[in-house]
């Protein structure tokens, strides 16, 4: 009996889907309590300002749970107005907002708190003569898809 090219094909063809399915069935590092300083955060250029990511990790209770800091320049918008399955929380830090809501545009300032309920349009523009900085907090539940 010997081993033919077929037998090797069909060898290699099994062996990377084991380690595949490995790989992909292997729990991701959960966050823990953690302290994330400002001065420590790496501050990324954008067209439209700079973001600041802080994390995007798995929790105990959550498939991802995700925070990042935008600064927008006056006048832009950090994206058009768009949907998407997860949840939002916007807190303004510093700067005047102009946030679409329900349909609805509204100017809020410094320690406003917007939600953004799941699928429903939503956008956020620097009305200010500032930058407007603001903290996002999104997460994905077990079973929601991406």
């Amino acid at each position: 009996m010997y081993i033919t090219k077929r037998d090797l094909g069909i060898a290699a063809f099994t062996a990377c889907v084991t380690v595949t399915c490995i790989f992909a069935a292997s729990p991701k590092a959960i966050l823990d309590s953690s302290i994330f300083d400002w001065n420590d955060m790496e501050s990324k250029t954008t067209k439209t300002g700079a973001v600041r990511t802080v994390f995007r990790s798995q929790t105990a209770t959550l498939k991802e749970l995700e925070c990042h800091i935008t600064t927008l320049n006056p006048g832009d918008s950090s994206h058009p107005p768009h949907k998407h399955p997860e949840e939002e929380i916007i807190i303004i830090k510093e700067g005047t907002v102009e946030a679409l809501v329900n349909g609805k545009m509204k100017q809020v300032g410094p320690g406003s708190v917007i939600f953004q309920a799941s699928n429903q349009m939503h956008s956020i523009k620097n009305v200010g003569t500032t930058p407007t900085t603001y903290h996002v907090f999104s997460w994905h539940s077990a079973g929601m898809g991406k």
